[in-house]
């Protein structure tokens, strides 16, 4: 799984939320290290599809469901609309629903393999 913060200088958010994403990874027993990405510019913010910062992504997904469809890149702070209202970062609830989808998807992707086909039965099992 591949966790990335997505933020531009000066950003009042990205710093707590980075301490929290890495609270959040541990309890749930990930020890993927988090890819901090800069968004320089408006060209870079359309290159990489920037919503505002901070911005999270799991394994290239943004974890606010339906933000993958909007079109609104800039170099801007970004607002989650949560139960308490507008918020300068994700709440839990999204990054954690993220975590689990793709935490599900690599499992489902693992393919166990048999164990070898022997010979006959002067072979060993190594």
């Amino acid at each position: 799984m591949r966790i990335e913060l997505f933020f531009f200088d000066g950003c009042p958010n990205y710093e707590a939320l980075l301490a929290h994403l890495r609270d959040l990874a541990n309890q749930r027993g990930f020890r993927e290290e988090i890819v901090l990405r800069r968004v320089l510019s408006s060209d870079d913010a359309e290159a990489v599809r920037f919503l505002g910062s901070p911005s999270v992504r799991v394994d290239g997904e943004d974890v606010e469901p339906g933000a993958n469809a909007r079109e609104d890149y800039g170099l801007k702070c970004r607002l989650y609309s949560t139960l308490d209202g507008l918020r300068g970062s994700p709440p839990d609830e999204m990054i954690l629903s993220a975590f689990a989808r793709h935490s599900a998807d690599t499992a489902s992707r693992m393919i166990e393999l048999p164990d070898p086909v022997l010979g006959d039965d002067r072979d060993e099992r190594i």
